[in-house]
This record gives C-alpha cells, sequence and structure tokens, in this order.
C-alpha cells in the first residue's frame, strides 16, 4: 500500500507549494506515525486519507515554525488544501507532478530518476538498476539534486500548455521506466510488479487523453499495450521462461494487441516519427508471426536501424545486433556490440546474451559460453537463469 499511495500523496501535498521537498519530509513524518498508532489502535478504514490529514498537519506546523507573520498564514495553509486552476487541466496530480519533475532548472539527467522516486515511490536500488548505476551511486545523486532543489529554493512552476511539449520527452521516459521495471518485476522478482505495469499503462492513457495531437504518446501507450499483451504467455505451468520466438500466441491478449494497432496507426497519421513509435513498431511486427506464420526479420532490421538511428542506446544497439544474428549476419553484429562501451555494457544482461549468441554462432563457443555466464551471473529470475544455462550445455543458440 505504502508504495502506490507514495506518489498519489505526494502530488497533493505539492500541488500548491511546489515543493516536493518538504512534501516529502512531511509524509514521512507521516508515515512514522502511522506505524505508532495503526500499531496501538488498528489500520483506519481509509489509509490514505489518515496520512494526507497527517502530512498536512506537519506541513502546517512547519509553516508555523517558520515564524511567518499570523496575518499571512491562513492564506498559505488553504493553499495546502486546494489544487491550482490555473493552466492546463490534468485529469491526475502525478501527471501534472511528472511535468513539474522536468523543470529545466533540473539537471537533465537526474529528471527521470527523480520522477520514479518522488512520483511512483522506487526506491534508488530498482531505479539504478533501471539505469544500470549502482545503486548507492543512485541514491547519492537523488540526494544531490534534491539538497540543490531544496537549497536553491526552487518552487516547481507547471508548464504552460504551449511549454508542455518541452517537457514531454521525459515524462515518457520516466513513465516507460516504470513500466520496464514493473515488467521485469511481475515476472517473478516481487509481487508489486505488475501494479506497478497498470499503473504506467493507465498514466499512458491519461497523457494520450491530455495531449492527443502527440504522436510518441500513442506510440508509448501502443508499446507498453504490446508488451503487456504477451505477459501470460511468458511463462508455462511450471513457471518456465518462454522466449518470444517460442510463446504460445493463443495466450496473447487479442483486445490489447488490436488497441495498440489502432494507436499506432493513429500515431502514424501526424507524420511525426520517434523512438516509442519505433519500438511500437518493432512489437507489430513480432504479433504477425501468428498470422503470417514466421518473423519478419528484413521489417526487424529496417525498424532497428531506424530506432539506432534515432535512439543510440544500449538497447537499441543490442536489439539490432539480436536481428543481425538471426538475419545470419553475425560478424556485423559483433561488431556493433563492440561499439559499446564496457562501463556501459557491464551490467547490461541483454548485452551479454546477445554478445553470446554472436559468438556462438561464429564458433567461438568458448568465449560465447563464459559471455552467457556473465549473463547468468546478471539475471535475478531463476527461470531465465536455468534457460540461458540450457543455451550453454546445448549450444543450441
Amino acid at each position: 500500500m505504502a508504495r502506490a499511495a507514495y506518489g498519489r500523496l505526494i502530488a497533493i501535498l505539492s500541488a500548491r507549494s511546489r515543493d516536493i521537498a518538504a512534501a516529502e519530509d512531511a509524509l514521512a513524518e507521516a508515515f512514522a506515525a502511522a506505524l505508532r498508532s495503526w500499531n496501538d489502535h488498528g489500520v483506519p478504514t481509509n489509509p490514505e486519507a489518515w496520512l494526507l490529514t497527517a502530512a498536512r498537519n506537519v506541513m502546517k506546523n512547519q509553516l508555523r515554525h517558520r515564524g511567518i507573520a499570523e496575518a499571512a498564514i491562513p492564506d498559505l495553509l488553504a493553499s495546502q488544501e486546494s489544487m491550482a486552476e490555473d493552466g492546463p487541466q490534468f485529469p491526475d496530480e502525478r501527471l501534472k507532478l511528472l511535468f513539474a519533475c522536468a523543470h529545466p532548472a533540473i539537471d537533465a539527467g537526474i529528471r527521470t530518476p527523480l520522477m520514479l522516486q518522488t512520483i511512483l515511490g522506487l526506491d534508488a536500488a530498482r531505479i539504478g538498476s533501471a539505469f544500470l548505476v549502482a545503486p548507492t551511486t543512485m541514491g547519492q545523486r537523488l540526494a544531490r539534486a534534491k539538497a540543490k532543489i531544496r537549497d536553491s529554493g526552487l518552487r516547481f512552476e507547471l508548464p504552460s500548455q504551449h511549454d508542455m511539449p518541452q517537457r514531454l520527452s521525459e515524462v515518457l521516459d520516466a513513465i516507460y521506466a516504470a513500466f520496464g521495471i514493473g515488467w521485469d518485476a511481475a515476472a517473478g522478482i516481487e509481487a508489486g510488479g505488475r501494479g506497478l505495469t497498470e499503473e504506467a499503462i493507465y498514466l499512458g492513457r491519461l497523457l494520450a487523453a491530455l495531449m492527443p495531437d502527440e504522436p510518441e504518446v500513442k506510440g508509448l501507450l501502443a508499446l507498453m499495450l504490446y508488451c503487456d499483451a504477451r505477459r501470460d504467455a511468458r511463462r508455462d505451468e511450471r513457471g518456465a521462461f518462454i522466449s518470444l520466438d517460442r510463446q504460445d500466441a493463443r495466450l496473447w491478449k487479442r483486445d490489447l494487441i488490436i488497441e495498440a494497432e489502432s494507436l499506432l496507426t493513429a500515431a502514424s497519421r501526424h507524420a511525426r516519427f520517434g523512438r516509442f513509435q519505433c519500438e511500437a513498431a518493432i512489437q507489430s511486427v513480432h504479433v504477425q508471426r501468428p498470422i503470417t506464420g514466421r518473423t519478419n526479420h528484413e521489417a526487424l532490421l529496417t525498424l532497428y536501424r531506424m530506432l539506432v538511428q534515432h535512439h543510440p542506446s544500449i538497447g537499441a544497439k543490442t536489439g539490432l545486433s539480436a536481428v543481425l544474428i538471426e538475419a545470419g549476419q553475425e560478424g556485423e553484429a559483433l561488431g556493433l556490440l563492440d561499439t559499446i562501451a564496457p562501463d556501459e555494457a557491464r551490467t547490461y544482461q541483454p548485452y551479454w546474451v546477445t554478445r553470446g549468441k554472436a559468438l556462438h554462432a561464429l564458433g567461438a563457443f568458448e568465449q560465447g559460453d563464459q559471455a552467457i555466464e556473465t549473463a547468468i551471473g546478471l539475471t535475478q529470475e531463476e527461470p531465465v537463469r536455468i534457460f540461458l544455462g540450457t543455451l550453454i550445455s546445448s549450444r543450441a543458440i
């Protein structure tokens, strides 16, 4: 309950004050008070309302203790009770706060992690894993960012309708990162993963309604729906991992796929192609397999090359390398993987799996096995570890 409520409560508390640090401090005190009170008196009927009231009381006391003139207190306290009425009308306070966290005064590299922690309640370890950064390093970066915000006296200003598109990219990154973290967790590591993917899709739907003329919003929502449609096919009845090319397509959720296809088509009408539309189009190619009986590797190569051109991330390059291997171009795949910086690749599991495949395809079995073993060491899910282990023993890659 705490993680699910965290972002909503922070958004409500900071809706007027724009002071996220103060809202976090107040909510932390409210949680501490809850541990003491609920242990003695039981959990209240509406825990979130209890926490909100307690946190608001803390913030009111903070205002009084700062020595604010008595005449000004009523106006300041009233600001804690109401939402801003000017500017764009956001259907969810968390969505509003996501745009606030994309404030240009905040360092660009920390905006998305800040959103994940502040609005979605993720800890530094999970955020660091998503960004291939050590948990302690990520925690230090977040702490420094919040200290800088606090010390500079920054109060988050919500963007105007005109400025929102300039902050959209980072908001999309945060929603997709949350989906990805939940997607991995839902595979069996953590029970809360499914809830996080649902939250990400929910925010994606709200954002699509709020910004209907932004094709990348539709692209992101389509991408998440394509992936979520295949969720039940990722494991067999014994919990064993099933790779995409071996999944039973009858288990895919047809309604989500149809919705995703419709969103992708609608996005294409805007004639403004971007990263998320490209990734969604890649997923669209994969879901055609049950219809055509084959995976269109030519289309995947084209789309992945476009993705690397638009968004040359380690994920895009690794994905292109995997498709190159399937197309019999192992040498080019290995060459592309060699362009990725060692520090960036060190903890990225898909890189090592793909490198192992390329080396095996080129006949370098010992080196390939070593790469797969590295991938196993980076894998937390036991079913995936078992799957990768069979690839080493059979060399059927």
